[in-house]
């Protein structure tokens, strides 16, 4: 079996896990698969041929709990610089012959210490789990503790991927003096737009499967086989976990939570904090990553307001969230790429940990941001991300009031509207949604099944004279009209290909709640009838649209069962048991206009 195809393989077995559990198994179980790196990013330590592993190693806590780590280093000499990983996915777990310990060999090998520890209340770890809270204390006494071994030197980095990365974040806000550099790769930061709440709404499938995992000291990957629709549409939500069969006080706690309150705001970066990090950080995420808007959130604000500006550094991949730290893959859904959009991941960590942490590179010898852009299968290497010449250009909706299904009349056209537009209307029914993917994964994925329901208005632009590549956040703005006191709005853009494949690109679907159409800090509804502005945020996208395709967007009201349907009754979602339908109306003339927001580079013929 070949690696790619090994790697499908993988991926199969575990498509039932929740994003953030199976991202790590999958970077586990795949970082010695790939074959095809790109050119070494500076030059490899020395490697050596015998390495120490010490197994259990109990690391105290401020309150007294210890946690367990495993550690790799070289046989011979030290102390050496040191690189932790804190995982709630297990430090012993293995797939096949693959596993993190593979990982952190690699580095023992060339002369770093490797700490992997299980976090509080998983694995061999003591005290209770309660999600990302107790990482701040538990990373700082960690990485305090470490490097006060007689085997480390003293100098810290850490590194990991989605739950890996944000752990990574909330102990550097607590100042350990020993942390030297981060590389965070997928790093979930963004609350209420990104976990457990994306665009406002509830990310039932994500809440339900994540949490069960993590509720136990191992994983609990026992619903196989169970009935999950009927889970799904249980009502109320907040006893969704009983019918499931297991009591989650995480999953009471979220749903009790759910405007941007102070049970989040714990997590939450502010601009003091990113202020106080004067730390070099290599940034990892995908076009395709879930974990996308955290990644950006903590690039923005790196950028934005630390003292460490000139050493940030942003890597991003036609990647979905396992991808952007096994080094990516050929395929994605129904897109294929070229071999360079492959890369070493182990030889990207150990050039930027070669010259921060150990010091053996004079430089580490990288633009600010290296991007690669799907449809032109190039990297492109930037001093400043977004792009200095990025240019926000709108794409307009119109259409005869007929934009449902494929077969309407929707058009994106670059002109502003008419005043004369006549709006597109649809019945949303909750108890009849449309789903999120039209396959196994929406990600890269053909859209058009889903674009044969009357309830999904499409909206086509023109075939594509000149190539256009967009790289940067891309964003819906549009005017809406509704009957319900509360709903939803789902949005997707696409590629349009000659063959009529509609291609889906970005992180996520996009989602707004209107509860929260003016901010995730306060719930405010809806006047049925009032035409009310909405923006939908798509992610970045590094993208060329290539001449002969053509740019879609669809437009909805639900994405099951991924979000769970809004009911439309503006009561309390989490004790919510009733069903209303509603009727939307979406506007697109001169005085309600409706647009995508694009972030176009430029233009080029296909011959250039």
């Amino acid at each position: 079996m070949s690696g790619n195809d090994h790697r499908h393989a993988l991926r199969s077995r575990m498509s039932v896990l929740p994003r953030g559990l199976a991202a790590v198994m999958l970077a586990a179980v795949c970082t010695a698969i790939l074959t095809v790196p790109t050119a070494p990013a500076a030059p490899a330590s020395a490697q050596t041929a015998e390495i120490r592993r010490m197994f259990d190693v109990r690391t105290p806590m401020r309150d007294g709990v210890e946690l367990s780590a495993d550690v790799w280093m070289p046989a011979e000499g030290g102390p050496f610089p040191t690189i932790i990983i804190r995982t709630p996915y297990l430090k012993t777990m293995v797939m096949g012959d693959f596993s993190l310990a593979g990982w952190a060999t690699y580095f023992a090998e060339r002369g770093y210490a490797v700490a992997i520890q299980d976090t509080r209340g998983r694995g061999d770890s003591d005290g209770e789990f309660d999600f990302f809270f107790q990482e701040g204390e538990d990373g700082y006494d960690t990485i305090e503790w470490m490097a006060a071994q007689p085997w480390s030197n003293g100098d810290v980095c850490t590194a990991g991927v989605s739950y890996l990365g944000t752990d990574q974040w909330l102990a550097a806000r607590e100042h350990p003096p020993s942390l030297r550099c981060m590389v965070a790769t997928a790093a979930a930061g963004r609350w209420m737009h990104e976990l457990p709440y994306y665009g406002g709404a509830w990310m039932m499938a994500w809440s339900l499967d994540w949490i069960n995992g993590t509720s136990g000291r191992n994983m609990q990957t026992n619903t196989a086989g169970m009935d999950m629709e009927s889970v799904y549409w249980h009502r109320p939500l907040i006893t969704q976990d009983d019918v499931m069969g297991r009591d989650m006080p995480l999953f009471n706690d979220f749903l009790e939570n759910s405007t941007m309150n102070e049970y989040w705001e714990r997590l939450h970066f502010t601009e003091e904090d990113f202020r106080g990090l004067d730390l070099p950080v290599l940034h990892v995420t995908g076009w395709f990553d879930g974990d996308q808007p955290g990644a950006m959130f903590y690039w923005d604000g790196m950028m934005a307001h630390s003292p460490a500006t000139d050493r940030q550094y942003m890597l991003a991949g036609p990647w979905g969230h396992a991808e952007t730290f096994i080094g990516g893959t050929l395929t994605l859904g129904d897109m294929e790429f070229e071999p360079r959009a492959l890369v070493d991941n182990e030889a990207e960590h150990l050039a930027f940990f070669d010259h921060y942490l150990k010091g053996t590179a004079d430089s580490y010898d990288q633009p600010r941001a290296r991007i690669y852009v799907v449809g032109a299968e190039e990297w492109r290497e930037f001093d400043q991300y977004p792009p200095a010449d990025v240019q926000a250009t709108s794409l307009y909706l119109s259409s005869g009031g007929n934009a449902n299904s494929i077969v309407g009349d929707g058009a994106l056209s670059w002109s502003p509207p008419a005043d004369d537009s006549p709006p597109d209307e649809f019945t949303f029914d909750p108890r009849r949604p449309v789903r999120a993917s039209a396959g196994a994964s929406f990600l890269g994925e053909d859209r058009t099944p889903l674009h044969r329901r009357d309830d999904v208005l499409v909206y086509t632009s023109e075939e594509i004279e000149e190539a256009i590549e967009i790289v940067g956040r891309v964003v819906i703005e549009f005017h809406a009209a509704t009957d319900a006191r509360d709903t939803d709005f789902v949005a997707s853009i696409m590629d349009v290909h000659p063959d009529g494949r509609a291609v889906n690109l970005g992180p996520n679907i996009g989602v707004v709640r209107a509860r929260y159409r003016n901010g995730f800090d306060r719930e405010e509804l809806l006047t049925p009838g009032e035409v009310a502005r909405y923006e939908i945020d798509l992610g970045h996208i590094g993208h060329s649209f290539e001449p002969g395709h053509r740019i879609r967007i669809d437009l909805t009201s639900s994405a099951y069962p991924a979000i769970a349907p809004n009911q439309n009754t503006g009561n309390p979602v989490a004790t919510d048991t009733e069903w209303n339908t509603a009727n939307q109306i979406i506007f697109h003339n001169r005085e309600y206009p409706s647009r995508i927001v694009l972030p176009i580079r430029g233009r080029r013929r296909a011959t250039e």
